[in-house]
């Protein structure tokens, strides 16, 4: 490409401070330095991620000026020094829990996809290599990075452990819920309780991360999936994917504290929320555990994953409830606050 080695003039919605409204504008993004791919993004949609860290919910989350999102796919437009796994024109989604797949916890054969490198980390907001931004502004001030992919912006440099090659056929407007909040939830399912046809599924909000467990939980055979939340209206879209039962917790009067297995624990949750649990609570067959990107290793598996939804054996549709061009992401962030979407894909082609 003729952008090759150069730095690239493009647009991206920058957030300078704790809920204040992203500003679209041009930014100045640098060529990718060694084992780093520069890509273009064509889709971009928010998740709660975005949002915890748009309200500035943790110290970790404000380092500013920064160009938050983490849920992309788009093309390569160029790669670094070291690259082998993918070139100019690969179809691509981004991960924010990447693999090296050259440390102990990536060849662990144990359940862990924790890159002891490119792990979600909200700490970090500058590159691997060298410790320097590779955004600026007009100014030339440096824009911070954002776990590890920084996707609201038309184009991106992120290390390539975290980026995947998808193929070439596969729609990318789908393929961008693979980024985050479709895999976290049906690995939640698939991997982390490794659900067996004919067994119950309780799941707990019916956002898209509890949406995507149900559909994770339809997928392998549960025969009974509860859908559980306060909002009375994600019945309806709960049901469209597949909970056989609805509880609403404000419309019963007795807690329900029978039965055993596991709970899993998925998502972002704001300081200082803790659990308030009785340790001989576990004492009854009963385990506790969390998942992180629902357990998957982004780039040795999330290919197979892609290729699930081609065929159609994982449906994405029903994730995808609004469409936006991109210059009306704060639109889109309103979207999510008034809990109208699960997710809204931004256009930024």
């Amino acid at each position: 490409m003729a952008s090759k080695g150069k730095v690239i003039s493009c647009r991206a919605a920058v957030a300078y401070g704790p809920g204040q409204p992203l500003v679209v504008e041009q930014v100045q993004v640098d060529p990718p330095q060694k084992m780093e791919v520069r890509i273009k993004i064509l889709f971009t949609s928010i998740c709660h991620t975005d949002l915890s860290a748009w309200k500035g919910e943790s110290e970790a989350q404000r380092a500013y000026p920064r160009i938050l999102g983490h849920e992309a796919s788009g093309v390569v437009e160029s790669v670094g020094e070291g690259v082998i796994d993918m070139k100019e024109g690969d179809q691509v989604v981004a991960i924010f829990n990447g693999e090296c797949g050259e440390r102990i916890y990536c060849k662990s054969s144990k359940k862990t996809n924790l890159c002891g490198k490119f792990r979600v980390n909200p700490f970090k907001s500058v590159m691997e290599s060298d410790g320097k931004c590779r955004f600026r502004n007009k100014d030339g001030i440096p824009i911070y990075h954002f776990l590890n992919t920084s996707t609201f912006t038309e184009y991106t440099v992120v290390d390539s452990a975290c980026l995947v090659k998808i193929d070439s056929h596969a729609s990318l407007d789908k393929m961008t819920l693979l980024s985050c909040g479709v895999s976290t939830g049906l690995g939640a399912a698939w991997n982390t309780a490794d659900v067996q046809t004919g067994e119950t599924v309780a799941v707990f909000g019916l956002g898209a991360v509890g949406l995507a467990v149900v559909e994770g939980a339809r997928t392998r055979g549960a025969s009974k999936i509860i859908g559980v939340d306060i909002n009375p209206e994600k019945r309806i879209k709960g049901e469209a994917i597949g909970i056989t039962d609805f509880i609403n917790p404000k419309e019963i009067d007795v807690p329900v504290h029978e039965g055993w297995g596991m709970a899993i624990v998925l998502g972002i949750h704001p300081t200082p929320k803790l659990l308030s649990l009785h340790p001989m609570e576990l004492f009854d067959g009963r385990r506790i555990v969390a998942s992180v990107f629902g357990d998957f290793k982004g780039k040795s598996q999330l290919p197979f994953l892609a290729e699930q939804c081609m065929a159609g054996v994982v449906k994405l549709d029903e994730f995808i409830t609004h469409r936006l061009p991109f210059e009306k992401i704060n639109e889109a962030f309103q979207l999510l606050l008034d809990g109208k979407s699960l997710r809204c894909l931004l256009h930024l082609s």
